[in-house]
């Protein structure tokens, strides 16, 4: 296991608290320092984590290497925890970040509360998942479930009673929300199909930043 990723998961514990926080604290502190931590992602979920991992391996980047980590918050409403842990107040590293549209009034209110500019953060409209299937079209996308062995369990998901009036793009979307990691298998298994000239702005411009 690399030193960022590490990081990443003694940052999550710390922020969590209990009994082992002060242990995680004391280990990603170290970890900040041997590595020479450079930046912090702070990303919405695991889903996000493994879209900004996948994309920048296919743009031939090593961010253990560039001494950048990517820190899944496990949800919007705890982004204040890691801003004060990582932000001007704590390590004072440089952040960046990614989030869904309808957290964009949340983290906007944490940032300036906790000091820290917003450049570098971004706005998925509607989520990350939402930019990935528009990027792609619904028949690249089903591709890639068929690809992955999900063909079936997508057609049986589309003729249940409440999908039949959504669009192919709000079933492909809700879709990949019904079994826990789906969203991190479909987050990376769409990036890899992307073409690179068509990568979501929010998440190219991300990686741009860093």
């Amino acid at each position: 296991m690399d030193q960022t990723t590490r990081f990443s998961r003694a940052a999550v514990a710390w922020a969590a608290g209990g009994a082992d926080a002060e242990a995680a604290a004391a280990a990603a502190q170290e970890l900040a320092a041997t590595a020479d931590l450079r930046t912090v992602v702070l990303v919405e979920g695991v889903s996000d984590l493994a879209a900004v991992q996948a994309l920048a391996a296919r743009q031939n980047r090593n961010l253990d290497d560039e001494a950048i980590a990517v820190v899944p918050l496990g949800g919007a409403t705890s982004i204040t925890r890691f801003l004060n842990l990582f932000g001007p107040q704590g390590l004072d590293i440089a952040l960046a970040g990614l989030c869904d549209a309808g957290e964009e009034r949340y983290f906007r209110r944490a940032l300036t509360e906790a000091g820290v500019e917003p450049q570098g953060f971004y706005v998925c409209d509607a989520d990350l998942e939402d930019e990935l299937i528009r990027a792609l079209g619904a028949p690249a996308v089903e591709q890639v479930i068929t690809e992955q062995g999900e063909l079936r369990q997508l057609r049986t998901f589309q003729k249940q009673p409440a999908q039949r009036d959504r669009t192919p793009e709000q079933q492909l979307r809700r879709f990949m929300g019904t079994h826990s990691g789906r969203k991190a298998q479909y987050a990376h298994a769409l990036v890899d199909a992307l073409s690179l000239t068509h990568v979501p702005r929010p998440l190219q411009s991300l990686l741009a930043y860093v």
